[in-house]
């Protein structure tokens, strides 16, 4: 019996050398590594900024383009073989999905995260490593998935009843909504905290399109848009640009997506937008110059698309005599310009056009829009 029992308990302790062995081999290995990557990645990650080149030129890309590593490194190698210098990636589209991780609880709570790119904190980084500049794109007003979370802060109809919504089907947020003004600052510092150099607004405005008779503003309605837009710009700068710091690159730029007609104006168009608001709040005010979106006889011309050089070079003219007459510096402006057709095909001669009437009014910063981000190389001058 005792011979029997020692036997047992020779086996009992062989069997639990073999059980230290296997945890000590596989698996405590590979719980520690998992918990440090975790404090790499996210409790000790300090990222890394580059100042604003001078000039800027870049390019858009979708947040669906970036979560493609097939995709963005075609672009990117296209940044790499031209004077190209800056990326803006759309970090909240009209969808109003929130396209990377979010890490901030107060952001989180509003469950708008849809992680379309996993990595792109480590990109990101990839391409600060590069030297390239990184623009985050917020499309602000324009937000399918916070009218739903939130209806009563939406654009209704003149019932007050029933969510309004634009000729594409899009729904809006009332730009007068202030409890939403706080969530685009928060998603603005979530944004610069993971590596974003720059932060764009963009549909920062009253909607222009759609059923404008059976429209109602449940916290505009009563001051007039331009001065409602205004205070959204001074809200902006305030809680971005007013923060106590010493440490280099710490304080986030920021950069107003305008109408192009905004530059030659006089009023707000009925959409809220004045150049000279916007000029005091924002580091960069990016008129949207298309000629494709010009009207008929803008400068006499019956098809503005046609005669990319000479509607650029007007708008953007008349936007530096506004700049210069509003004690700006007509350096701030930085226009965006089309990579893309509507009536005619662009290609080259007509990409080149538009930034030679930039360069030709004395700015040299620019930024290129194509909406199914392919770009026209031959247009670009090759890296000096």
């Amino acid at each position: 019996m005792k011979r029997i029992i020692l036997k047992h308990e020779k086996k009992a302790f062989l069997c639990l050398i073999l059980v230290f062995v296997f945890l000590f081999s596989f698996v405590l290995p590979k719980v520690f590594s998992t918990h440090y990557v975790s404090l790499k990645n996210i409790s000790l990650f300090v990222p890394s900024y580059i100042s604003t080149p001078e000039p800027v030129k870049g390019i858009y890309i979708t947040s669906w383009t970036a979560s493609s590593k097939n995709l963005r490194n075609v672009l990117v190698k296209l940044i790499d073989d031209t004077e190209l210098n800056t990326i803006v990636i759309d970090i909240k589209d009209y969808s109003g999905k929130i396209i990377f991780p979010i890490n901030s609880p107060a952001l989180k709570s509003f469950g708008s995260e849809e992680v379309r790119v996993k990595d792109l904190q480590s990109f990101l980084e990839t391409l600060h490593e590069k030297g390239i500049y990184v623009i985050g794109r917020i499309a602000v007003f324009q937000d399918a998935y916070f009218v739903k979370y939130r209806p009563d802060l939406a654009v209704k109809t003149k019932t007050g009843e029933t969510v309004w919504k634009d000729r594409k089907g899009i729904s809006w947020i009332d730009p007068g909504s202030r409890e939403y003004w706080d969530y685009i600052v928060l998603l603005t510092k979530e944004a610069r905290k993971i590596g974003f150099d720059e932060i764009n607004f963009d549909y920062i405005r009253f909607p222009s399109d759609g059923d404008m008779k059976n429209i109602f503003y449940p916290f505009s309605s009563t001051t007039p848009r331009h001065l409602v837009m205004k205070s959204f710009f001074k809200y902006l700068n305030k809680e971005l640009k007013n923060q106590t710091t010493t440490t280099p690159n710490s304080e986030v730029k920021i950069s107003a997506d305008l109408f192009g007609m905004v530059t030659t104006a006089q009023d707000d168009m009925g959409i809220g937008q004045i150049l000279e608001d916007a000029f005091p709040y924002f580091d960069y005010v990016m008129p949207m110059v298309y000629p494709s979106h010009y009207p008929p006889a803008f400068e006499g011309f019956k098809d503005p698309e046609a005669h990319p050089y000479e509607t650029v070079y007007s708008a953007l003219g008349d936007a530096i005599k506004r700049a210069n007459l509003s004690s700006t510096t007509p350096n701030k402006i930085r226009p965006w310009l089309q990579d893309f057709g509507l009536k005619m095909s662009y290609g080259p001669t007509e990409v080149r056009a538009q930034i030679k009437a930039t360069n030709d009014v004395g700015l040299t910063s620019w930024i290129l829009w194509s909406p199914s981000n392919r770009y026209t190389k031959p247009a670009l001058n090759p890296t000096p």
